[in-house]
C-alpha cells in the first residue's frame, strides 16, 4: 500500500471514530506515521468537511505550554484547523449580572466521545497575515473564549503524529465579546488572570502567560505554520492561541464560564 492510500485509510479510521463516537487506539501502534504524514491526514479530514459544505474559519494552536511540550518531547507548537460547524453559537444578550459577557446557545455533547473544555485567548484577523512578522498587524480584535476538545483516541493517549492527524483534538469553540485592537489602543492580554468555572465554582485558574509566555507569540507561530503549509491566515479568520489551563471534562447540564480580566466572560451551557 502506498503512502497516499495508507493516509486515506487513517483518515477513514478517524472519521469513523468521530461519527460512531467510538474511541480508537493510536494510529501509530499499527501504521508508520510521522509528523508530516499526520498533517496530511489532518488535511484529508478537513477536505472531507469542506466537501460536506463546511467552511474553514480559522486555526487552533496546541502544545503552547512549556510543560506540555516537555511531556510530548517536542520543541514546537502544533495546529489544527477550525470550520464554521465547530463554532458554538452565542446569543446577542448579556449574561444576567455579569458585565461584558456572552452566553452560548445550549450545546449538545451527545455526539462527542469524551469532551473537555479549556480557556483560550482568541484573535480575529481583519486581513490576510502574510507572515509571522505581519501577523500582529493583521489583528483587529481579541477576546476571551474556550475550546471544546474531543480526542478520537482512547483515554486521550496519543503520539505527536496521532494528535496532529486528529486535528489537534478540535471539536468546538466559543468566543466572548470582541475588543477592538487599533493603532492607538489594544487590550492588555499578556499575563492576564483567567478562570474557568463550572456551575459557579472555580475549577481552574491561570494566566495567559501560560501561552508561550505571551499569546501574541502563539499568533506569530500560527502565521508561520500556516505559511509553511500553504494555508495562510485569511481575513475574518480566528486564531485560538492555546489552552491556558488544564482542560476540564464536560458533563450534561453543566454551565461553564471563562473569565479574563479586561476581556469579560464567555459562557458555555451544556444541554
Amino acid at each position: 500500500m502506498d503512502a497516499n492510500s495508507s493516509e486515506t485509510g487513517l483518515a477513514d479510521i478517524l472519521e469513523r471514530a468521530e461519527s460512531t463516537r467510538t474511541a480508537v487506539g493510536k494510529l501509530t501502534d499499527s501504521h508508520p506515521l510521522d509528523l508530516e504524514g499526520g498533517y496530511r491526514v489532518q488535511r484529508l479530514g478537513i477536505d472531507r468537511r469542506s466537501a460536506r459544505g463546511e467552511r474553514v474559519v480559522g486555526v487552533k494552536m496546541g502544545f503552547t505550554s512549556k510543560a506540555k511540550m516537555a511531556q510530548m518531547g517536542v520543541n514546537d507548537v502544533i495546529w489544527g484547523i477550525l470550520t464554521d460547524a465547530m463554532e458554538i453559537p452565542v446569543t446577542s444578550y448579556a449574561v444576567p449580572g455579569v458585565p461584558g459577557a456572552t452566553q452560548s446557545d445550549p450545546y449538545d455533547i451527545s455526539g462527542l466521545i469524551h469532551p473537555k473544555v479549556e480557556p483560550e485567548i482568541v484573535f480575529r484577523l481583519a486581513r490576510r497575515a502574510e507572515s509571522a512578522d505581519d501577523a500582529a498587524d493583521a489583528v483587529d480584535a481579541v477576546a476571551v473564549g474556550y475550546e471544546v476538545l474531543d480526542s478520537r483516541f482512547e483515554n486521550y493517549q496519543f503520539t505527536l503524529p496521532d494528535v496532529v492527524a486528529d486535528n489537534a483534538s478540535a471539536a468546538g469553540y466559543g468566543i466572548g465579546p470582541w475588543h477592538l485592537v487599533t493603532p492607538a489602543t489594544a487590550p492588555a492580554i499578556s499575563g492576564l488572570p483567567v478562570t474557568l468555572s463550572v456551575d459557579g465554582e472555580v475549577a481552574r485558574s491561570g494566566s495567559s502567560a501560560a501561552i508561550l509566555g505571551d499569546p501574541w507569540e502563539s499568533l506569530r507561530s500560527a502565521a508561520r505554520l500556516a505559511a509553511e503549509a500553504g494555508l495562510p491566515l485569511e481575513a475574518g479568520w480566528v486564531v485560538l492561541a492555546g489552552g491556558i489551563t488544564e482542560a476540564v471534562p464536560l458533563t450534561s447540564g453543566a454551565v461553564v464560564t471563562v473569565t479574563a480580566e479586561t476581556l469579560g466572560t464567555a459562557e458555555l451551557r451544556i444541554r
